[in-house]
């Protein structure tokens, strides 16, 4: 964990002294980089066989907590414009 905490403050540093310049290389290097993590990530997990004898109930779960999350947004947004609308004074349109 301590290396992990000075490489991410090494690179502040780095980003800190490099501030001025234009790198127009960096943000194609931290998209290769972010997709590279996500295929080792993938790869990681392919190989592990709890995960994969697990992937149904681990895809039945991602559903519900998806729905879940979903109603919960909908019913949070349809609230917060009913409270919003009442406080103009209007209809909500």
């Amino acid at each position: 964990m301590l290396k992990i905490v000075a490489i991410m403050l090494s690179g502040m540093a780095v980003g800190f002294l490099l501030r001025k310049r234009r790198l127009r290389v960096v943000p194609h290097m931290v998209t290769v980089l972010i997709w590279l993590l996500l295929f080792f990530l993938g790869v990681e997990v392919g190989e592990n066989p709890q995960v994969i004898n697990g992937i149904s109930h681990l895809g039945l779960e991602a559903l519900w907590l998806s729905l879940a999350g979903l109603a919960g947004t909908v019913l949070f947004s349809w609230a917060l414009w009913r409270w919003v609308s009442s406080k103009k004074g209007g209809d909500g349109k």
